[in-house]
């Protein structure tokens, strides 16, 4: 009897043991290895991101953040510019904002919705190598790229790349160029050129007058001139210069007056859900792997030490055409009427 009694007792010494080793293993596997990069395994959470950029674009974005954040959620909403800010107002009205994070055309798209206290001030540890002209001061937002609107041509049918955005006036029948109702670029431009004195709303009403085609979007201008159904543009460069690069017969120039020019910032949207895990969506996004990202995707990037597609300009190469932010912000609404007015859409 003591005999099994202590056969019992070794048993039961050895099952714990067992039991403890276990236990110590697996304490041991959840711990990150010394090679693991940052806090990219332990992160996790749901990011609802809004934006304009093409949907194959956000995708691509989204696909290589998961690769450092594969436990963080990106929920993707994509429209065109107006369309994104309607969205985000409606749900502001409704006192249910979805969106975390938004990356949208241009800044002042940002100004007007940080001056509806919609964004929250975050400051990127990713800002080095980034031009503080292209930092909001409160760093409710910071430009991701720099993108010129410019000439595009057909390089079948037009045979001596323009000079002047006076070509869009003499040829309108041939042309085509995104609605401001629809596209935040184009609503800039708007802005842009109408206060610009050798251009001004006459600009437009040539435009209007003479034939211009409008198309709801850069994509669908793109198309158009892809096919060869308008021979010239007004266009975002890299639209262009990656459908070149594909084949297409299209061309960009950078007219001699200059080119308005957006970088298409992202923000914060304040109280979002998963702070932590927006904020680490924005660092990517800023981060030299996030811009080298985007300059093979044909953009130029924001950083300085990123270099910029073949056949696209730097921003330290343009000739930019610019107005006061505050007044193209105040008046965006109005130019866009008067734009909806005279072109009957």
């Amino acid at each position: 009897m003591k005999k099994l009694w202590m056969t019992a007792l070794l048993l039961t010494m050895i099952l714990a043991a067992c039991g403890s080793t276990g236990k110590q293993k697996t304490e041991t596997t959840d711990q990150p290895s010394s090679t693991t990069a940052a806090p990219a395994d332990v992160l996790e959470g749901t990011v609802s991101f809004y934006t304009s950029q093409p949907e194959e674009d956000a995708i691509q974005l989204i696909t290589a953040f998961n690769e450092l954040y594969p436990d963080i959620d990106v929920k993707l909403f994509r429209s065109g510019t107006e369309e994104v800010v309607g969205k985000v107002l409606a749900e502001n009205t409704a006192g249910d904002v979805q969106a975390d994070v938004l990356l949208l055309s241009d800044h002042v798209t940002f100004e007007k919705l940080k001056s509806l206290s919609l964004l929250e001030g975050y400051e990127s540890k990713e800002l080095a190598n980034i031009p503080d002209k292209f930092v909001d001061a409160d760093h409710t937002y910071t430009g991701t790229k720099v993108m010129a609107t410019v000439i595009g041509y057909h390089t079948g049918n037009v045979s001596e790349a323009p000079t002047s955005w006076s070509i869009l006036e003499e040829k309108s029948k041939e042309t085509i160029m995104p609605s401001p109702l629809y596209s935040g670029a184009a609503a800039y431009n708007l802005g842009i050129f109408t206060r610009q004195s050798n251009f001004g709303w006459d600009y437009y009403t040539a435009l209007k007058t003479n034939g211009v085609t409008v198309v709801q979007g850069n994509g669908a201008a793109l198309k158009g001139l892809q096919a060869g159904e308008n021979n010239y543009a007004m266009i975002v460069d890299y639209l262009v210069n990656n459908a070149a690069k594909e084949g297409s017969p299209v061309a960009i120039a950078y007219p001699t007056e200059g080119v308005p020019v957006i970088t298409e910032p992202i923000g914060l949207v304040k109280d979002a859900k998963d702070p932590e895990a927006a904020q680490a969506f924005i660092d990517f996004v800023l981060s030299k792997e996030g811009q080298n990202l985007a300059a093979q995707q044909g953009y130029a990037p924001i950083r300085t030490d990123v270099k910029a597609p073949e056949g696209l300009k730097s921003v330290e190469e343009l000739t930019v055409l610019s107005s006061d932010v505050k007044e193209l912000l105040s008046n965006r609404e109005e130019d866009k009427n008067k734009f909806k007015t005279m072109f009957g859409e």
